[in-house]
């Protein structure tokens, strides 16, 4: 369905666009303290962290954090990016077409009245990545609804800006803002 070079590049972007949202959510005192935004960031990242379990073969069973404080939240959230990086450059590309049956099959197939069929490694692999567009763009939203000003994370402009890194909150470094 795709190499792991394309992966790669989809989830650099994808860190870039969530250290930018990250960056918007924390400079506004609105979202920084919104459960509902809150929220849509926790499951955006559990979904992440639920993937990578599946990837490396870990218990699916294990339970995640709670968060009451987005900044911690953002940290659980970026120290992902590291732990899927390294998965992915572990991977063959052929790796990518075997099956990697879901371990929440039965909460898809209460879903949608059947068993789900059987997805490969890297059909669940850019299933993340455009599940991560998909919320990330319910935050936005939200966002604005409570006054922020929601950044351009657009694949295509991240692109244009020549695949700059992630400048997530407080990373002076690679100018990150507070």
């Amino acid at each position: 369905m795709t190499d792991t070079d394309t992966l790669a590049d989809l989830y650099r972007h994808m860190e870039w666009a969530d250290a930018a949202v990250w960056g918007a959510v924390l400079r506004s005192d609105g979202a920084r303290a919104d459960a509902k935004l809150r929220e849509l960031l926790r499951h955006l990242h559990l979904v992440q962290r639920a993937f990578l379990r599946a990837w490396r073969g870990e218990e699916a069973g294990a339970p995640y954090p709670e968060f009451d404080d987005a900044a911690p939240l953002m940290e659980w959230g970026r120290a992902y990016y590291a732990e899927a990086r390294a998965h992915l450059a572990s991977l063959g590309g052929e790796s990518l077409s075997g099956p990697l049956p879901v371990p929440w099959a039965s909460m898809v197939e209460r879903r949608l009245g059947r068993p789900p069929e059987v997805t490969s490694l890297g059909e669940t692999l850019l299933q993340v990545a455009l599940h991560t567009t998909y919320h990330r763009g319910q935050v936005n939203t939200r966002l604005r609804e409570l006054g922020g000003e929601p950044p351009l994370t657009d694949y295509i402009a991240w692109l244009w800006q020549g695949r700059p890194a992630p400048a997530w909150p407080g990373d002076a470094a690679k100018g990150g803002r507070p």
